[in-house]
């Protein structure tokens, strides 16, 4: 037990003993463009059947007057508080193996202490490797398979997995905090991030949800079913093939931005970036457009 988190009282205030446990990592208040992170990880929960295993302590990790807790009101009378905490929830893939969901928001404060916590937590429960989610835009065309790139402290699971590896200087959230938290207890630990189209960043993009749920399956051998967002993306992708085509100037933006997507995907270098210069309508002028056509 710890002042930074409480057990949930369906656990009998104990931790359970894991089959083959797995951490998974979204922790909202960092970039997730079209929300694409948060959408596999409420599939993630729907699928595990997960539950509220651990509780980390909002007067721990949360800053009030930046994150207000909600009040519910009922006829004048103050019923109930409603913190926004990260929690950690428990649930099982397919083929029982125990899936551990780190959810909620990002910290506010003490990330260090955050990360170590939650590092500590995942060696007593026997977990040998962890996934973030993530979400970001870039100049790629809806009408390609969404890649995925990673990061990650070890230079060993840098080369055995198939993403994409770039080389920047960038903020970092607290899943790359606790990437190395987790890399020091001796746990592979790998971010893996989608790419979506820059011109959908505004709404939600399943396709993405569903390449972050394949990535996480494919790496770590969970058994989840992305059926419902499996069709979730084809009928948008259908959707926004029409509207598209519909406008000259966006039909020339994606066949550009689709040969530059071949060209760069089938280089020497499949970590390099650019569109060569291409000129495109703004993301907010085609999203604008997107939108109020998705709401027809």
């Amino acid at each position: 037990m710890s002042d930074a988190y409480r057990i949930s009282p369906n656990f009998a205030g104990a931790l359970p003993t894991l089959n083959d446990p797995v951490l998974v990592i979204m922790l909202s208040g960092w970039i997730d463009t079209s929300n694409a992170a948060a959408t596999a990880m409420e599939a993630l929960v729907s699928e595990t059947g997960a539950t509220t295993l651990i509780e980390f302590d909002a007067d721990t990790f949360i800053d009030y007057r930046a994150r207000r807790p909600i009040m519910e009101l009922r006829a004048g009378v103050n019923t109930t508080i409603d913190w926004s905490l990260p929690k950690m929830l428990l649930g099982r893939d397919e083929s029982d193996r125990d899936v551990l969901l780190l959810s909620g928001p990002e910290p506010d404060t003490r990330w260090q202490h955050f990360a170590a916590t939650v590092a500590a937590l995942a060696d007593q429960l026997k977990v040998k490797s962890a996934y973030g989610l993530g979400a970001y835009p870039v100049a790629t065309p809806h009408t390609r398979a969404v890649y995925i790139s990673c990061t990650t402290p070890s230079t060993e699971a840098a080369a055995r997995v198939p993403f994409l590896k770039s080389t920047l200087d960038v903020p970092a959230g607290v899943e790359a905090v606790l990437e190395h938290a987790l890399h020091t207890r001796g746990i592979t630990a790998i971010g893996l991030w989608a790419q979506v189209p820059h011109y959908v960043a505004s709404m939600a993009y399943p396709a993405a949800s569903v390449a972050l749920i394949d990535a996480l399956c494919s790496t770590s051998g969970l058994a989840i079913d992305v059926s419902s967002l499996r069709e979730q993306s084809t009928t948008q992708r259908e959707r926004l093939n029409g509207l598209v085509m519909a406008n000259a100037e966006h039909a020339a933006m994606l066949a550009k931005l689709e040969e530059a997507f071949d060209a760069q995907h089938t280089a020497s270098d499949p970590a390099a970036t650019g569109i060569g210069g291409i000129s495109l309508p703004s993301g907010e002028e085609i999203a604008a457009e997107l939108e109020q056509f998705l709401r027809e």
